[in-house]
């Protein structure tokens, strides 16, 4: 059976978005990660991720792979699961390794939320581009006459097309369902910021990075953050007297790419890497969110991982979980220590303990580091792997993604 390695690879600093990179394409945001990974060794294919893509390229994996300066005869294909997307190239990749000649992939993906594609309402577009075949001077016209209201503007931060709802309000209601308090989403807020802080001053990040437009290390984490300070932001989402998410508490719109590298054990040989580790098993969840919010699958993908695997939560030494809000981290973990939730929506009927907080995103998570969407998947493995690989021999890290949609990817690695 063959073995699957995960290792550590390089990514961009994540800044916020209309800032640093705001005049740079997924392309050139992308392109330095990939050339510093290509100059670690040569891959097989490559998977690239991007949750909202440009219009202008079909394969952007591909249109990277060249201008990055790879290899033309390497495969390469794009892949998109939401918040999940670099982590479901991940698992794609790891059913790739080991078969077709196959044995080391460079997978990864990009945001930059600074530059996304507004649209055209399906009307006004298919209007204009039936001119543009006929007429292009009538159409150039009809494109000058276009009004404000003809564009589909993403008023509501990409909101879910089915609910039309933004992530954020659907979290609303996961807080209240599940009585998540804003001191205690404040206090994991405040925590990701300290230890991402403590993780640049110490230079964990400094061998993950490479630096892009002169910015040389993350620029969100905030040295300064207090309780008292979160404490006092308005509610974003609900700005009822029940609303509990604020800017400070959610993860902020970022521009960033990240990569890491999944091979098999020839594939591993071709690398020299300190922090590969082993991915022992995973488990993709869906779920209907009309009833509990959308970012819950997680709660029912980590019992079935650990069931399966017959751990219980003290066996793993440590746990990345996507900090997409505080709210949904919080409630994830109140559900999965939950024994009827479990039952109930997971089907694992074993005690799986107390969950140990304190091995909990050890050098910081999305909340502070930031979150572009394709990026973050390959960001949250590639800082496991770092962290795993400085634990004792055979100690399992939880690698946990929420994802629109109603779905989430997890994933179990193990030091070897």
């Amino acid at each position: 059976m063959t073995r699957t390695f995960i290792t550590s690879g390089k990514r961009t600093p994540f800044v916020k978005a209309g800032t640093d990179f705001a005049k740079l394409d997924s392309i050139s945001v992308s392109k330095p990660v990939v050339e510093a990974m290509a100059n670690i060794s040569r891959p097989d294919f490559v998977v690239w991720g991007q949750v909202i893509p440009s219009p202008t390229i079909s394969n952007l994996s591909r249109e990277l792979s060249l201008e990055a300066g790879l290899d033309p005869t390497i495969p390469a294909y794009s892949t998109i699961l939401a918040c999940s997307t670099s982590m479901m190239a991940t698992i794609q990749a790891a059913g790739m390794v080991g078969k077709g000649g196959m044995h080391l992939a460079l997978v990864g993906g990009v945001e930059v939320m600074s530059r996304v594609p507004i649209a055209l309402k399906p009307d006004v577009a298919q209007m204009i581009a039936g001119l543009a075949t006929k007429n292009p001077a009538e159409a150039l016209k009809a494109i000058e006459e276009v009004k404000a209201d003809s564009f589909d503007l993403p008023i509501k931060g990409w909101a879910n097309r089915i609910s039309g709802r933004s992530m954020g309000e659907h979290t609303e209601d996961t807080a209240q369902r599940f009585e998540i308090p804003r001191q205690e989403q404040d206090k994991l807020a405040f925590d990701s910021h300290s230890r991402a802080v403590a993780a640049q001053e110490s230079g964990f990040f400094d061998d993950l990075l490479v630096p892009l437009s002169d910015i040389n290390s993350d620029t969100i984490p905030r040295a300064d953050s207090t309780l008292e300070k979160l404490s006092t932001l308005n509610p974003v989402f609900d700005r009822s007297d029940a609303g509990t998410l604020t800017a400070g508490n959610s993860s902020p719109l970022t521009d960033g790419a990240a990569a890491i590298w999944v091979c098999d054990e020839q594939g591993l040989e071709r690398i020299d890497s300190d922090y590969a580790v082993e991915l022992v098993d995973w488990q993709i969840e869906a779920m209907d969110y009309t009833q509990e919010g959308i970012l819950m699958a997680p709660a029912r993908a980590i019992p079935k991982l650990l069931s399966r695997n017959k751990l219980r939560f003290d066996d793993v030494a440590l746990w990345e979980i996507h900090e997409a809000f505080a709210a949904q981290v919080l409630a994830n973990i109140k559900m999965i220590s939950d024994s009827n939730y479990r039952q109930e929506k997971a089907g694992v009927d074993e005690d799986l303990g107390e969950f140990p907080f304190e091995r909990l995103n050890p050098n910081g998570g999305s909340l502070a580091i930031g979150h572009p969407f394709g990026a973050t998947g390959a960001r949250i493995i590639s800082q496991a792997c770092k962290e795993l690989s400085s634990l004792a021999s055979g100690s399992l890290a939880i690698v946990s993604i929420c994802a629109d949609g109603g779905q989430g990817t997890v994933c179990l690695l193990r030091r070897p």
